[in-house]
């Protein structure tokens, strides 16, 4: 496996400071929030500052993250969103990435248009050099279980289109070790691992229930034999949003992140 560090885990950090830190932990690759690099950009820095820094800590860039709303309007409005669309692909592609998450709305029941609009965003992401890949998340009411996000790559009908998996997001929806065998090896554009808090059942958690792998509920172990038998071993990016680990030292959030992981990969 490719381990890298989704930077949402050291979320207080600045920009800078979080890539040397996670180059020093010893990670593979970095996952990058494109408004991170924004800020960074407005404070005064370049954005070869940012394509420097990682290049010298040798990592890659699996993702970057995120492309919001292309689901949620429609006219001129829509428009805006593409515009904005091909802002941030060209900005991922110029940071190396081969991928762009690219998430559904957040309170839209409606998901028939999703496919066609999904396709807007392969296209756009083709002359830009980035592939957007659908990710469904278990507490919005749009797109919430992996079944349903199969669905909608699939009806994209495009070979480019791919998915995001997430086991927080796998758990929390109830989705099955059924559901992910049905996914083939080259519809999984990356992974993103996490563990469920103790004492909530899934349906119940949210992004700060994300604890430490190997500090929930989420048969992890499961999950990822599953994956071995589709052949994946590509990227995977430990990914929280917990406040407790936001407050610890940094560094050493980094180094159980990723023992945890080798652990749990069996490296």
């Amino acid at each position: 496996m490719i381990y890298c560090l989704n930077t949402s885990t050291i979320k207080p950090q600045a920009l800078m400071d979080k890539i040397r830190l996670v180059g020093e932990a010893g990670y593979d690759g970095i996952e990058l929030w494109l408004n991170d690099v924004w800020e960074f950009v407005a404070r005064g820095g370049e954005v070869s500052d940012v394509e420097k820094a990682i290049a010298d800590q040798g990592m890659i860039v699996p993702s970057v993250i995120a492309m919001r709303q292309w689901g949620d309007f429609d006219g001129w409005e829509h428009q805006l969103v593409l515009d904005e669309a091909r802002r941030r692909f060209a900005l991922g592609a110029r940071l190396g990435a081969p991928f762009i998450v690219a998430t559904p709305p957040l309170e839209m029941e409606e998901t028939g248009h999703l496919p066609e609009r999904y396709c807007e965003l392969l296209k756009i992401g083709r002359e830009e050099g980035i592939r957007p890949t659908f990710e469904y998340i278990s507490f919005f009411r749009s797109v919430h279980t992996l079944k349903q996000a199969w669905e909608i790559v699939q009806r994209s009908g495009e070979d480019d289109a791919t998915l995001i998996l997430d086991a927080f997001h796998n758990w929390n929806s109830e989705s099955t070790l059924e559901d992910l065998r049905e996914i083939p090896l080259d519809k999984i554009s990356h992974y993103h691992i996490d563990d469920a808090t103790q004492g909530k059942g899934p349906g119940s958690q949210t992004d700060p229930d994300r604890v430490m792998i190997g500090d929930g509920q989420i048969d992890l172990a499961a999950e990822i034999e599953v994956l071995r038998e589709i052949g994946y071993d590509g990227t995977v990016s430990l990914e929280l949003f917990n406040a407790e680990w936001w407050a610890k030292d940094p560094a050493e959030t980094l180094k159980i992140g990723l023992e945890r992981m080798k652990e749990l990969f069996g490296e």
